[in-house]
């Protein structure tokens, strides 16, 4: 009985946490560590393209709290995806539907219980396509960077909790290695997220080695040495940033309450789907071919007008050599 009252005073005395984190009791009294377990369960749909697979393989690298899954096959029932990412000990997922092997759709979702945020990807660029010089290491942590618009609107902010979540990887994962070496910044410009990945670079530390080397060489005294070496600190360049990739662009479309589902919470008016864009622009080469042949039908009658509205000539060459 008195172990049942010191485990319910426990549970009392105990601190909330968080969604997504994890509290723990340190050793010094009153000390608490508080763990951030947030893990992303990344789950293409079927009928991706070869460029839409490769973006979702570079995302798994850039997040080493991810695990991806194999490939959807419903596109009807989406609460299937709560239930798997409660087998693989998922708190986020990010649903990569995919729509006419042409258009592809993010699904931001905090399972099982939302929000979650549908939105339209477009511009999509892979590190294999790009080619930059920018690199960073495996499995390190990023820099999230989101623009002061995110802080303007509430869905907007709304947003900004969801890719916080999703893409900031949390210190103690297994998989992340204690480096900061890139960010990954969210800008909004024209109602789109723009994202970008860049490397940051600071003093390249093979020139450093090789100036201490020629100061040593130089049999420089010891206070010329300091003074140099001052010099040289005074003069570094800041941290500068190289893109690495992938890049890409999206376009919320709907909020939803629940996780893939449920009560809209705000509807993107300024939305127009690719198949909408599509059909205005056959629509448009309908209208130029129509009026191309509507010219060449009012030529054609206006010619044989005038072939019949002719007068005959008397003194034509047919006429009087007839």
């Amino acid at each position: 009985m008195a172990s049942i009252l010191r485990q319910a005073n426990k549970r009392k005395a105990a601190p909330t946490a968080a969604a997504g984190e994890d509290v723990q009791q340190s050793g010094a009294p009153g000390e608490v560590v508080r763990r951030n377990k947030q893990r992303v369960l990344l789950i293409p749909s079927r009928g991706v393209t070869s460029q839409m697979r490769h973006l979702v393989s570079d995302l798994e690298v850039l997040m080493p709290h991810s695990k991806k899954d194999s490939k959807l096959d419903s596109k009807s029932n989406l609460h299937i995806i709560n239930e798997l990412a409660e087998l693989n000990n998922c708190n986020n997922t990010l649903y990569f539907e995919a729509r006419k092997h042409q258009d592809l759709y993010l699904w931001a979702s905090k399972t099982p219980n939302g929000p979650s945020a549908k939105l339209f990807i477009q511009n999509i660029h892979t590190m294999d396509e790009l080619k930059m010089t920018g690199n960073c290491l495996k499995g390190s942590r990023p820099i999230l960077s989101f623009d002061s618009a995110f802080d303007q609107s509430p869905h907007w902010s709304l947003l900004k909790e969801l890719l916080t979540q999703a893409f900031g990887v949390p210190r103690s994962s297994r998989r992340t290695k204690p480096f900061v070496d890139h960010v990954l910044t969210f800008s909004v410009l024209d109602g789109k997220i723009w994202f970008r990945n860049y490397q940051i670079i600071e003093e390249d530390p093979g020139s450093a080695v090789l100036r201490r080397a020629q100061e040593l060489a130089s049999g420089a005294e010891p206070d010329k040495r300091a003074k140099r070496s001052k010099k040289a600190g005074a003069e570094e360049k800041p941290p500068t940033l190289v893109e690495i990739g992938p890049r890409f662009v999206m376009t919320p479309i709907r909020i939803f309450e629940g996780s893939f589902g449920g009560a809209t919470l705000y509807e993107n008016p300024e939305y127009v789907s690719p198949n909408t864009v599509r059909h205005l622009a056959r629509h448009k080469k309908g209208e130029e071919y129509k009026s191309r042949a509507n010219d060449q039908d009012a030529f054609k009658t206006k010619v044989a007008k005038l072939q019949r509205e002719r007068k005959v000539n008397e003194l034509a060459t047919d006429r009087v050599f007839a």
